[in-house]
Formats: structure tokens, sequence, C-alpha cells
């Protein structure tokens, strides 16, 4: 490594291309990790003129920040906009969207003085940056301010009162704006455009209620006389225009061809080496361990940020994220006293204070290197960056694709890096280039109907204003038998004018379905807040005895107050790493759909879900030796939910040569790789979904394997697997088949989220499980 005082930018000076710096990285150890590159190239943008009605001191504007005309895309999106139709723009990262939007909503500001427009972002660190956006345009009367939860309280009246421009997020225009709608109707009465950011990141039940709570947002217009114009970012994805009109109820027009200019990419598939046989974590000669995709992604960092390469590694998870920039600053600082100070970690949970300091680095090229969640995925402007690391894959070709776009922006010659975890999935992937070049990303999975989404969101609009059945059809499917039991459950009474809310208190909703209000993460020593975790990780992350980093720092917990939301940590430097295991039961309550398929069936289907936290294991960090096993007393969770699972028939399992006491273990296997697999087909996550396998399940009386979504109701995903089973299940046989190992690795078959340590497994008995179901199922 090399001492560097100033940033390079990849495409200055000789050797300093991206293949270049690849081909070192690739050097640097024995054997190449690389196992397919792909060449994206350039492309050269296509200029419109600036539209008729696009004021001179609007163009003047945009031309001080650089921008001297449109692109074609831009301008036609703008245009439709501006003509009073909704549209989508659903262009590739750094195609300036952002101008799409902003050119028609600035140039009615300007024509308009009591215009208004709401911006809303899935991310308070993409409304702030718009907000820098907007603001550095210096436009007379616009008055831009962003309105969340880190906006002081002393702020919040001027911005409801003179703000023209409002940048906030969805949640608190459900928590916050609509309730408060009262005092946000001189805003809302001359509400003239509603932007809606980055709106692919709105899917699942997350999505869902977003949808609904933009109904709310029309319905409320509507009592003031106001039907604002809809112009969504997005990026490709899918059929953008049916997506977008789920999203918000109305009928899009998508843009969908980029006509911007774009540097070339070198996007590289990275497999981290097999461990020796001698390492401690591969002592098992069967099952010869890959090098954690973690300490890969740190030590690329460490290197890049040696060459002077301004690089940001993505990570998925916010512990994930910690390590990475912990291992990179130890490298560096070995190589360089104090070198290390240039790497940091960015991540939801931190104080606001925090997260806009480490924005202000990076933007300002104090910071080289960042090891970041998906938190600054989306569209922040990471001006500079040459290099992107991709830390697993995101779950969707949409973020992959989104992630690599971070780099090489301003036009020039970038490099991103997909490092595979030992996972079925990424272990397919760098082996099947096919699976992520080339094809079209997914399209964006939401379901409005979800009666565990849509009965709440009814509540909340209930309390806004009584209901009537005018509004019922605006909220679509579902909306008068949810208000039905609503009245029923004693939460709504029917008037001749409509249906009230009866109680004092607003329904708590949670719109991200992370399981309750966040816990407080606190220092015992000296009460200071170090950060917050949603309540549905709580259990898994903050449970007595867990280790929780922070800022590099490590801390154990010493006590978990669900009810207070609070758990108590000290600083300690422990050798071990924690790992929650629980215990999952699941009842089958309805079936929807079904495939008689001879000694197969399909079958899709509503589920009761119920599990439980009831251990940890501490495992050495050095070796990933296993201490011990702790129990843990948490209470258990509840869920119904949507779920695929396929039967077989004992003898066909006995014709397959698989053995009756090896029924489980092939069945645990196969539903392991399963849900692997599914993010190849659905736009979800290994951790999006949950699975349970038995031989003889009581409901179904035969061997079953189960594949359900983790959210309440259902979020489209068991819908979609239902769909595809054929192709998922093909792609899951062959991951297994594929594989080098003998006995069943977490390449194929062991799931990191096991709550039974990862046994029974077989995976020779799992691949001939999935010939039968593939043999028998209908293509």
């Amino acid at each position: 490594m090399q001492d560097v005082s100033s940033p390079a930018i990849l495409t200055t000076g000789p050797g300093r291309t991206p293949a270049d710096l690849l081909g070192r990285l690739r050097a640097r150890g024995d054997g190449d990790p690389v196992t397919h590159v792909e060449r994206v190239p350039s492309r050269v943008g296509v200029p419109a003129p600036w539209p008729d009605w696009a004021p001179a001191e609007l163009r003047a504007a945009f031309a001080r920040r650089g921008v001297i005309a449109p692109w074609r895309h831009q301008a036609e999106a703008a245009g439709l906009a501006h003509d009073g139709r909704h549209v989508v723009v659903a262009t590739g990262t750094a195609s300036g969207k952002s101008l799409a939007y902003q050119l028609p909503a600035l140039a009615t500001l300007l024509a308009d003085p009591r215009a208004t427009v709401l911006y809303l972002a899935p991310t308070k660190a993409l409304a702030a940056d718009q907000l820098r956006a907007v603001a550095a345009l210096e436009l007379e009367g616009v008055r831009p301010a962003c309105y969340d939860g880190d906006t002081p309280r002393a702020e919040r009246e001027w911005i409801r009162r003179h703000s023209r421009f409002v940048l906030t997020n969805p949640d608190m225009l459900h928590h916050g704006i609509l309730p408060g709608h009262a005092q946000w109707s001189g805003f809302l009465r001359r509400l003239t455009y509603v932007v809606i950011d980055e709106c692919h990141t709105y899917r699942g039940v997350f999505g869902s209620h977003v949808a609904h709570v933009l109904r709310r947002l029309r319905r409320q217009c509507a009592r003031f006389g106001r039907t604002p114009v809809f112009v969504l970012a997005s990026a490709t994805s899918g059929d953008p225009a049916a997506a977008a009109g789920r999203l918000t109820g109305l009928p899009v027009t998508a843009v969908t061809e980029d006509t911007s200019p774009r540097g070339g990419v070198t996007f590289a598939l990275w497999e981290p080496p097999l461990l020796p046989h001698s390492s401690p974590a591969a002592a098992d000669d069967l099952v010869q361990a890959r090098r954690s995709a973690l300490r890969e992604t740190a030590d690329l960092l460490a290197d890049t940020v040696a060459e002077g390469v301004r690089t940001i590694a993505f990570v998925r998870s916010r512990r994930g994220a910690e390590v990475v920039a912990a291992n990179a600053r130890r490298a560096l600082d070995e190589a360089v006293p104090g070198l290390g100070d240039r790497v940091a970690a960015y991540r939801a949970g931190y104080l606001r204070e925090e997260r806009r300091e480490l924005e202000r680095a990076l933007l300002h090229g104090d910071l080289l290197g960042l090891a970041s969640t998906n938190a600054l995925e989306l569209g922040v402007d990471l001006i500079g960056l040459d290099a992107v690391l991709i830390c697993g894959y995101p779950g969707t070709r949409a973020s992959l694709w989104q992630q690599a776009g971070r780099a090489g922006r301003s036009g020039q010659e970038a490099l991103a890096v997909l490092v595979a975890r030992d996972d079925p999935l990424d272990t397919y992937l760098v082996h099947h280039p096919e699976a992520l070049f080339g094809r079209p990303v997914e399209a964006t999975v939401l379901d409005p109907a979800n009666p565990y989404v849509l009965g709440p969101q009814l509540a909340c609009a209930a309390v806004e204003a009584p209901l009537t059945p005018a509004d019922l059809a605006l909220f679509g499917e579902g909306a008068k038998e949810a208000v039905d039991a609503l009245v029923e459950a004693g939460a709504l009474r029917q008037r001749p004018t409509g249906w009230y809310w009866r109680h004092r208190e607003r329904p708590e909703v949670d719109l991200r379905g992370e399981g309750g209000a966040p816990v407080c993460v606190v220092e015992a020593a000296t009460g200071r807040l170090l950060g917050t975790v949603d309540g549905g990780s709580s259990h898994f992350l903050l449970h007595t005895g867990a280790v929780y980093l922070h800022q590099g720092v490590s801390y154990v917990v010493d006590s978990l107050d669900l009810a207070d939301g609070c758990a108590l940590v000290h600083a300690e430097e422990p050798d071990w790493s924690t790992h929650a295991r629980d215990v999952t039961s699941l009842s089958v309550v309805s079936v929807r759909s079904y495939t008689d398929a001879g000694p197969v069936g399909l079958f899709l289907g509503d589920v009761d879900v119920t599990s439980q936290v009831v251990s940890y294991q501490r495992r050495r960090i050095a070796s990933g030796e296993v201490i011990d096993t702790r129990p843990l007393d948490l209470p258990a969770r509840e869920l119904r939910t949507v779920a695929v699972w396929f039967t077989l028939s004992p003898e066909s399992l006995a014709r397959a040569g698989v053995d009756a006491a090896d029924v489980p273990g092939a069945l645990h296997a196969a539903e392991h790789a399963a849900i692997g697999l599914l993010p190849l087909m659905a736009t979800c996550d290994r951790w999006d979904i949950g699975g349970l396998s038995t031989a003889a399940h009581p409901d179904t009386e035969a061997p079953t394997v189960f594949v359900y979504d983790g959210h309440p109701g259902g979020a489209g995903f068991a819908e979609r697997a239902y769909g595809t089973a054929a192709g998922w299940l093909r792609a899951t046989r062959d991951a297994i088949a594929e594989c080098g190992c003998e006995s069943g690795c977490p390449s194929c078959v062991q799931s990191p989220k096991c709550g039974n340590g990862n046994n029974p497994l077989s995976k020779a008995d799992a691949v001939r499980v999935l010939d039968v179901v593939l043999a028998n199922l209908p293509r």
C-alpha cells in the first residue's frame, strides 16, 4: 500500500484505467478470484432544446450549474408533466432524472407565486441532497426546505407557512403532514406537483403502505379542490408505468429511453478464494469454507483507498458495514499510520449529526472510502467516486445497477466489483453472468389490496376525515370489506354521512413493516444515545449478550427492555461475535391456488407462522469456532402471511432413492437453496422471506417445503414464486448440483439464518427431491 495526499481519478495518468486497477487487485493473492468481467460501453448523450415554457430565469440558473441543455428524455418527461400528465421517468443511474421533475415544478413555482410542490424521497439523505441541489439554483421565492424527523421544532411552523418546495419522506407524510392537514391547508390547497423520487424502492409491504398514503394525500387535496400532477423517478425497472400506476392509483405515462451520456463501466464478478484446509475455519475436510465476503471487501476497500481511488463499498447489513470499515481502517493504519482515518462506515441508526458530517466529508473528499448500507444506494450525488464494491448480491438487479452506478459520475470511467458471499444465489450468479447482464431488471411488486395494509390505512384516513362511499373507490379493491371489518371490530361507526373513527388516539401504523417502534441503544455508564435499531431486528441484534458495533467501536448488550424500547450496552472488545438462533412453527390457514402434479402438489395460500429467538451462539472472530450456545427468554412473534409450498408423496421419494431417514435433511437442504434462489424471480432478498420443511406436516400429511413472505399479509413474493415455480426450482436444483462441495456448504444448501444450525442437511438428496418436483410440475 502507498500513502496518498489527494484523491486520484482513474482516467488520469498512465495505468489508471479501471481495467488496470482491476488487474492489480486480481494479482494480490494466489489464484484468480474473478469469474467474469463485463464491459459496459460508454454512450453519447442526445440533447434537446429547452421547452418554450421554461422561463429564462430558470434556464440561466441551470446554466450556472453547468446544464446547458436537457437530454431528450428529460425534456420529454418534463413536457408531459407540464401538460398535466402523470409521468414516470425510468432511466439509468446518473441519467439526470432530477432535472425531469425540477424543470416543470420550478417553472410553475416561478410562473405562479402561489403554487407549491411536494417532494417525497425514501431516505432522509436523498431529500437532503435534493435540497442542496434546488437551493443551489438560487431561485427567488421558491424557499425549499426539508421537513422530516430531523427538522427542529422551531423551524416547522415557518416551513408550513412559507416554504413552496417541501422535501420530505412517506413516513413524515403519514405521521405528520396528513394528520395535521388543517395546519397544512394553505400548502395543500395550492399543491401543483407531487414528486416521488426513486419510486422503485416502494415495493412489498412498504410499497403497499405508501400507495395508500398517496391515496390519502390525493383525498385531502381533492377536499381543497386540487388534483396535483404526479411525477415519478425510478431506476430502470420492468413495466414502470404499471408499477407507478399501482403506487399512485392513477394512469401514468412512462419515459424509458435513456439519452444521457455515460462513461464506460468495467464490472467484475469476484468469488473469494477457498480457505486452506489447514485453516481452523476449514477444519472439516468435507466442507471447505470460502473467505468471508466481508473480509474480502474490507481488503479491497483498503487497497483501492491506498491507490488513491475514491471508493464506496455497499454492505447488506448495518453490522457488516461496521465490520468492513473497521477492518479496512486497521489494514490502512498498519501500512501508513493515519490513513485509516479516511475510511468510515455509514448506515441507518446513526444520529443526524453523524450522518450529515459523513455526507459532507465524502462530498468534500475528506473521506476516500466509505462502507455503507443501501442508505446511500439512492440518488445522492456522490461526485467523483471511481469505484464501487458490492459485498453480496443486493437482492435485485435494479439495486445492483443502482449501486454500481454510484461511481463514474460526470462521465468518467468506473470500476464495479460484485464480491460474492458464500451463499447459493451469489455463487450461482458469479458462475452464471447471463443471469445478471443483458437481462431486464425486475418489475416492482406491491399489493395495495393486502388487508393487513388496507385496513390500518383506512383507519388512518378516517381519523383525517370521515370515510365516504366515494373514498372506497379511491382506495380500491377490498376497501368495502376492510371498512366492514373495522366497523365490526368497533374501530369505525357508520353514520348517514359516512364512517367515523371511534377512538381518541390515532392508530399505530408502521409503514416499513419493521416490527414496531425503534429500540434506542444507550451506553449504560454515561446515558449517551448511540443510535437506534428497528423493532423487528431488536431480538436478533440487541438481545442480552449481543455484540453491537457503532463506528468501529464494539459494545456488549447488558439488557434489552422491549417495553421501554431501550437496550443498555457497555464498551467492550471481545474476541467473539454473536449469532441469534430461532425456532419456527407454521400452520396452514387456507389455500388460494393449487396445482395437482401427480405425486407432487404445488400450493399458494395463507399461513400462520410463530417464531421465537431462543438462544445465541458465541463464535471466535478469528476462526469461526463456536465457543458456546446460551439460552434467551424472548417473547414469541406471530405472523399471518402468504406462502408457497410443495408436497411430495413418500412413494415418489422412495423411487427417487431418498431413504425415509434422509427425507428431513433432503427437504431442509432444498428449502434453504430455494429461499436463496427466489430473488432471481422476485424483487426480494432472502431476508424478506422465510421457510420451513418437514417430513410429515400435520396440515398436508406429506413431506412438505414451505417458503413464506416475512411480512404481515404477504408482500407479493410467494405469489411470484408460485407463478414461476418451474424456473425458480430449476435454478435451485442447478445451483445445488453445480456446487463443487461434497456434502453441502454455504454456497449451496447452508443458510446464514437457519434456526437449527444447518442440521440436518443432505445435498445429494435435495437434488433428488427437486428432480422429482421438476419431472412432474408443468413448465
